[in-house]
């Protein structure tokens, strides 16, 4: 019987291994119609989920309900499963390098615990090869068995979209490859049992595994490039947001924004396919040169707001800052590698004073990871303030609500131009 009856049948379970952005809507999505058992090594994520709580704070607890699915941090639990879905981060060090250390982790958790016939499907993003070179081998190493031979392999990239209610994962079209054409015909029929969009059939892994991080590269390039035009349009005194409104009108005009690239994905992906193309001996430019421009925005706007402050004639180490928003985009709660931390830490080297707020962000979160919280509430007698993060909290505000929490003389940074040609009395900036 072919792994996918199994798991129809009930025969043989799904674990999914990392149950965070990724992992938990995939855990409970297949929870609808197979048998699920949901592994993550922290026990306190364990026990929120099994009271019915999403601790990324993404899915309501009715999504919970009336799934067949069981969440354990325990080994034994995983050990009688079929298929193992590994969806943990691929992040990055200090120094923008790979950080393969949970991958690492899951091939060994998955090596100890596999069986013969068994499959493993990777859904974290990382570079071409890394599957095949870097964790089957730990499976391999861990298990006694092998590869293809022994148990199958296969590789289908994640594509969620943190915040994003219109686009749900069964509506999000499923890369999925395997390490041979029968690896690949069952992992098609599984997530094709879940995923409404349609399945495309990727030739190889190393495929599969490029496919994801090219989506994210060419996303980053594109900004760098709107970047990069904001420095020179800010110059000459031209708003960048105008000028995209303006060429945006010709139809082959692909529109990209300005702006800080943070979280998982497309400030990080690119770093990943340097790091594999620099072990190849191959140096890229064009990829390199994007992720320093779009890296250096936050430096770039922490300068702005200092110079306005000494234009306005403000003693920069009394003067105060109000930032809003701290997660690494809109109406989520994620602050992984968040670019608003940069923008703190620029101001804080000026020993300016700064504020921040943000109605998703998890102070006590925010603390742990970068030193410093979120402020209570919002007060008055800012010299500026930044609107860093375009939540829904902060769409829709009069001038008259900065006006009077900022000082006499105060400015605005609205890095996304929500508020261009909006505001006319107060001194207003936009990347």
């Amino acid at each position: 019987m072919e792994m996918f009856e199994q798991v129809a049948s009930g025969k043989k379970s799904i674990c999914v291994i990392g149950l965070g952005y990724v992992g938990l809507p995939l855990a409970l999505e297949f929870a609808k119609k197979f048998k699920v058992v949901g592994f993550d090594i922290n026990e306190k994520r364990v026990d929120m989920m099994r009271r019915g709580e999403d601790p990324s704070r993404e899915l309501p607890s009715s999504e919970f309900e009336g799934r067949n699915i069981t969440f354990t941090n325990k080994l034994e639990e995983i050990r009688e499963c079929g298929v193992y879905i590994v969806a943990v981060p691929t992040p990055i060090n200090e120094a923008n390098e790979p950080d393969l250390i949970p991958l690492i982790k899951s091939s060994e958790t998955v090596g100890k615990v596999i069986s013969k016939g068994d499959y493993v499907v990777y859904e974290s993003t990382t570079y071409p090869g890394c599957t095949e070179e870097d964790c089957v081998p730990i499976i391999e190493q861990f298990s006694g068995l092998k590869s293809v031979q022994d148990f199958k392999v296969g590789y289908s990239p994640e594509r969620i979209n943190p915040g994003d209610k219109e686009r749900p994962l069964p509506k999000i079209l499923k890369i999925v490859s395997g390490c041979d054409a029968e690896s690949l015909d069952n992992l098609a029929k599984l997530y094709g049992a879940i995923i409404e969009a349609g399945i495309h059939r990727a030739p190889t892994i190393k495929v599969a595994e490029a496919a994801k991080i090219v989506e994210n590269t060419q996303r980053d390039v594109n900004i760098s490039l709107m970047n990069e035009l904001s420095l020179i349009f800010d110059k000459m005194g031209v708003n960048t947001y105008d000028v995209i409104e303006a060429a945006g009108t010709k139809w082959n005009f692909h529109k990209y924004f300005p702006g800080l690239v943070g979280g998982h994905c497309i400030g990080v992906d690119p770093y990943y396919l340097l790091h594999k193309a620099e072990a190849l001996g191959f140096h890229p430019r064009v990829i390199a040169a994007g992720r320093f421009t779009n890296d250096a925005m936050a430096a770039h706007i922490a300068k702005v707001a200092v110079q306005k402050l000494i234009k306005a004639e403000r003693n920069v180490k009394s003067s105060r800052i109000l930032i809003l928003g701290a997660t690494f985009k809109e109406d989520v709660s994620d602050i992984r590698n968040s670019k608003i931390v940069d923008i703190v830490r620029e101001l804080q080297s000026y020993e300016v004073n700064v504020a921040v707020v943000d109605p998703h962000a998890d102070s006590e979160e925010l603390q742990h990871e970068y030193g410093f919280g979120l402020q209570s509430e919002i007060g008055s007698g800012y010299d500026g303030i930044i609107l860093a993060v375009p939540h829904a909290d902060y769409r829709n505000l009069e001038e008259s609500w900065f006006l009077q929490r900022l000082n006499q003389g105060g400015f605005l940074l609205d890095l996304k131009g929500l508020y261009r040609a909006r505001f006319h009395k107060l001194d207003y900036w936009s990347l």
